[in-house]
């Protein structure tokens, strides 16, 4: 059980007479089907499909909390504005502290963010935190995921609703979702050897990827990589710079 500091991230409350029909409409989550109370991960798109945000949305009575990591606070908020023409919307930035609580790889999609420092908070770059995040498959943008990718391809899929209503970049997504052919996928790499692997590096042919994060843990190395649909099999071994690795789904 570790507690993570969020008090950096962007949080943003969203008031109005418009505001579950705006969201509804911009996020790739199903905003008329979440609860009071309750709060979903997911994506702001371009026209295109690919994901320009990676937020956490959570309904607090009558308005909702956008939270997304630091770097993404001002470009989501800019978004956010530039698509609130003529709708009946407020938005109120949330100063202070906040954390999450993880007890495990699936709970750091599922932990709620929650107000307050929280008692032993630590930062993100602490390598328990790593260690979890790149084990739950919890995405950093700019690292793990940018504009050049779909969320289908990430963890994001978990959270992708077919059934809702139309939102910006639905239709690519949809598309793909019904050719069933996306061509990459996110996995987790248990790699042998304690040595990390630099963001970027290419995955040993006949393997097709590259890693996007890793951490040391133990005797081996945590990672994430996108892989070629080839070989994104759970289970399989591949190779990395003549180290062994197994691929995993995650989070593992």
């Amino acid at each position: 059980m570790i507690t993570v500091d969020r008090t950096s991230w962007g949080r943003l409350r969203v008031t109005g007479g418009d505001r579950v029909r705006f969201l509804q409409g911009l996020t790739t989550i199903n905003v008329e089907a979440l609860a009071e109370g309750s709060h979903a991960w997911g994506a702001i798109l371009n026209p295109k499909g690919r994901v320009l945000s990676v937020i956490d949305l959570a309904h607090a009575g009558d308005s909702f909390v956008v939270t997304c990591e630091a770097a993404l606070a001002e470009p989501t908020r800019a978004l956010l504005e530039r698509y609130a023409v003529m709708d009946d919307v407020v938005f109120e930035p949330i100063a202070g502290a906040a954390h999450q609580v993880w007890s495990d790889p699936a709970s750091v999609w599922t932990a709620p963010i929650a107000s307050g420092p929280g008692a032993g908070a630590l930062p993100q770059s602490d390598p328990a935190v790593e260690r979890l995040r790149i084990r739950a498959g919890f995405l950093r943008y700019g690292v793990d995921v940018d504009v050049d990718h779909f969320p289908f391809e990430t963890p994001l899929a978990n959270f992708l609703d077919y059934g809702k209503g139309c939102y910006v970049g639905q239709e690519p997504v949809f598309r793909v979702h019904a050719q069933g052919n996306a061509a990459r996928m996110l996995r987790g790499l248990t790699i042998e050897g304690r040595e990390p692997i630099a963001a970027g590096t290419a995955l040993t042919p006949p393997a097709r990827g590259q890693i996007t994060s890793s951490i040391a843990d133990g005797e081996f190395t945590r990672a994430l990589a996108y892989l070629h649909r080839s070989g994104w099999e759970p289970g399989q071994t591949i190779q990395i710079e003549g180290r062994p690795a197994t691929v995993h789904e995650l989070p593992w």
